[in-house]
């Protein structure tokens, strides 16, 4: 069976004989040789690809005469132009770097924004002393933020730093911590969240709690209350797992979303003039989910010594906790 083109058109194939008993991942990454196996496994789990008009897991085996439909998003075929955007660089080395990532900017390239990613940043600072490992698109990329999330981000310069350091990510021997400031109100100064997280039954750009669901993953994050405000808080929050937007989905199934979310938190900005109940002052004060990586730790892939790293809080953050104290103290 030959490769068909890639494009946002549905692509189906039928399941033969031969090729009965075949994880469905594998089936794919046979097929459609453009696409790694890592790529289209996060299509699968994404929602992307269909068996017989149901979503499944990457590991599912496949029966004779089934039918798999998926749509596969637009990739480029070379890796990042590099592009001279700054880059706040907390630490480096000949193995690796940790660099504070700006809210607003996508990590890698993906299907509209091909430009103005953290990647061609990287390509345009480093040049070729990246890893490869994660394919011609994420030139040193180990893990990742979303795009309006800003922090503590760790970038790999070779292929063995990139191997060691992404063992510790699966062993779940990495520390990350991050800030949040949150609306609501929380009962407790401190608490484990431990629900499953899947793709929303509806939404596929969104994920959800999904309580026995067979493609839902376990998920746990620990957060504590650093200060109150009146219907907002600080918090700390440090995820056990490394679920697709964990932090937000367990944060707002507990009801205190993550301040701005505009998936998960039921607004998109916040003014002074909310905070101060002054509503003539429209000033707007944050226009991103308030979520921080602020501190990330791990042995360094080469010396095997423990590294701490710390990014500062951005402004748009920073003036909404000085609004916050200042109304507090009023």
């Amino acid at each position: 069976m030959p490769a068909p083109d890639a494009t946002s058109e549905p692509v189906e194939f039928n399941v033969g004989p031969a090729e009965s008993g075949w994880r469905l991942d594998a089936f794919l990454a046979h097929y459609l040789t453009d696409y790694s196996r890592a790529h289209l496994r996060r299509v699968i789990v994404a929602g992307g690809v269909k068996v017989d008009g149901a979503g499944c897991k990457p590991s599912y085996r496949l029966k004779p005469a089934q039918r798999v439909s998926l749509v596969l998003p637009d990739i480029p075929r070379e890796g990042p132009r590099p592009e001279a955007i700054p880059l706040d660089i907390l630490y480096e080395d000949d193995s690796l770097a940790v660099v504070n990532k700006p809210p607003g900017m996508v990590v890698h390239p993906a299907r509209g924004h091909w430009s103005g990613t953290l990647a061609s940043a990287l390509q345009y600072h480093f040049g070729n002393r990246l890893s490869t490992t994660g394919g011609p698109t994420r030139p040193g990329i180990v893990h990742r933020l979303d795009r309006d999330t800003s922090g503590v981000l760790l970038v790999a310069k070779n292929d063995q730093a990139h191997a060691r350091l992404a063992a510790q990510f699966e062993a779940r021997t990495i520390r990350k911590n991050y800030l949040a400031i949150v609306a609501g109100r929380p009962e407790r100064d401190r608490d484990v969240i431990e629900e499953p997280i899947g793709v929303h039954p509806h939404q596929r750009d969104k994920m959800a709690i999904r309580r026995a669901h067979p493609d839902a993953r376990r998920a746990e994050t620990f957060y504590e209350v650093v200060e109150r405000f009146d219907g907002f808080a600080l918090v700390r929050a440090t995820p056990k797992t490394g679920r697709t937007h964990q932090i937000r989905v367990h944060l707002a199934h507990v009801g205190l979303p993550v301040l701005c979310d505009r998936l998960y938190g039921g607004r998109a900005v916040i003014t002074r003039g909310e905070i101060r109940h002054e509503p003539e002052d429209e000033t707007v004060l944050l226009d991103r989910q308030a979520l921080h990586a602020r501190r990330l730790r791990f042995v360094h892939p080469e010396t095997g010594e423990p590294l701490e790293l710390e990014a500062p809080l951005p402004p748009d953050m920073e003036a909404v906790l000085a609004e916050l104290r200042h109304y507090r103290t009023v």
